[in-house]
């Protein structure tokens, strides 16, 4: 990388007119060349009841569909669109596989919810002082990503080719939060915050996080199908291709920084192993469902080692969970412990988190009602 500054131009004009211009155009061919939104096709693998009721509230515009619905004595799925084994993204519900890795770390004895993240990684600045349980009940006052313009060009540029803006290293990560200012509010949901976590519990048991993931978690439970991939060279022949929501294939989301946070990939079986876990409090690091703070006191949500615990719109009872949204994927993970059901969807067009996450909370209650 070079010390020096480079040369200062001769104009600010020309290039703020040339990125103007080449941001119009690629606008512009992009509108005139949109694909048309996948549709789910007719057939389906596994549940015909389960899949009528997937494609009813779930809905058709998506290329693949995935959903599991689970008690503690048995598990039924549908796959729409793909096969039974193939991996979806998961987004964010990665960051609740390691919220249950930060439990079991803790219950070992290798780390404490006070650990400071300077303690365990090389970071300057306010951000050294900040605690695991900080990071890992969005409470630290870390923005959502760095503010840096590098951060924005890689967001901007992926929005408009539907490219991977997380391909940064566990060093580059920790690099870009170096000095960084802690303002945001509390409760600001930060996947800075839980990359810095993954990298953290990593240095604390010298072991990658892909691989310490594996052994605590992902093996104990049975989720052989799961993968953690940090680079396009690591994606098989399951992990299905997902697509915006204007019917463009995504770019996989992959980096060694935003696998603790949103770089997972499973299938709707591995999930429902780790919802039924949950129901049954078997899980690794179940200690991380139970709430630690409050997130949203206006909805009554709660949070605990990432897990959010909220009540139900229709029937009130509390329903641990959580959602995960990338470029081209949705998902949804959500247990009702007292109805003693719980549900997966996952959905490999990248629409934003909150269509399925209602989807997940209906399937819920639908699912309960009918028992």
């Amino acid at each position: 990388m070079p010390t020096t500054a480079p040369p200062v131009p001769r104009s600010r004009t020309g290039p703020a007119v040339t990125v103007a211009v080449c941001a119009l155009l690629a606008l512009a061919a992009g509108l005139a060349l949109r694909p048309v939104p996948s549709r789910l096709p007719a057939g389906h693998t596994g549940d015909a009841a389960l899949a009528a009721l997937a494609r009813e509230v779930v809905g058709e515009d998506r290329p693949a569909l995935a959903v599991a619905a689970v008690t503690p004595h048995d598990t039924r799925s549908a796959v729409i669109g793909a096969d039974p084994g193939d991996r979806f993204e998961v987004g964010s519900i990665s960051k609740a596989l390691t919220g249950l890795l930060f439990a079991d770390m803790i219950e070992r004895g290798e780390v404490r919810p006070d650990t400071r993240v300077g303690d365990l990684v090389t970071v300057g600045g306010p951000v050294a002082d900040v605690t695991l349980a900080q990071l890992a009940t969005h409470h630290s006052g870390l923005p959502s990503q760095p503010p840096t313009p590098g951060r924005f060009l890689r967001n901007w540029w992926a929005s408009l080719t539907a490219g991977n803006p997380y391909g940064a290293t566990a060093a580059e990560r920790i690099a870009s939060l170096d000095g960084i200012a802690l303002d945001a509010p509390p409760a600001t949901y930060s996947n800075a915050g839980f990359e810095l976590l993954g990298a953290a519990l990593a240095a604390a048991a010298g072991t990658p996080y892909p691989q310490l993931l594996t052994e605590r978690v992902l093996a104990p439970l049975g989720m052989r199908d799961t993968a953690v991939p940090v680079a396009a060279s690591d994606l098989g022949p399951r992990d299905i291709d997902g697509e915006t929501a204007g019917g463009r294939r995504a770019s996989a989301w992959v980096g060694e920084a935003i696998a603790p946070a949103g770089g997972v990939r499973a299938g709707a079986g591995d999930l429902a192993i780790l919802a039924r876990a949950l129901l049954t409090g078997q899980a690794p690091g179940r200690d991380a469902v139970t709430p630690k703070a409050p997130f949203d006191e206006e909805r009554g949500d709660r949070i605990g080692w990432a897990w959010f615990t909220t009540p139900a719109p229709g029937s009130g009872r509390p329903v641990v969970w959580h959602n995960g949204g990338t470029g081209g994927f949705t998902a949804f993970l959500g247990v009702d412990t007292e109805a003693q059901v719980g549900v997966v969807v996952l959905s490999a067009v990248g629409e934003g988190p909150n269509h399925v996450t209602a989807a997940g909370f209906t399937l819920l209650e639908r699912l309960a009602d009918a028992r």
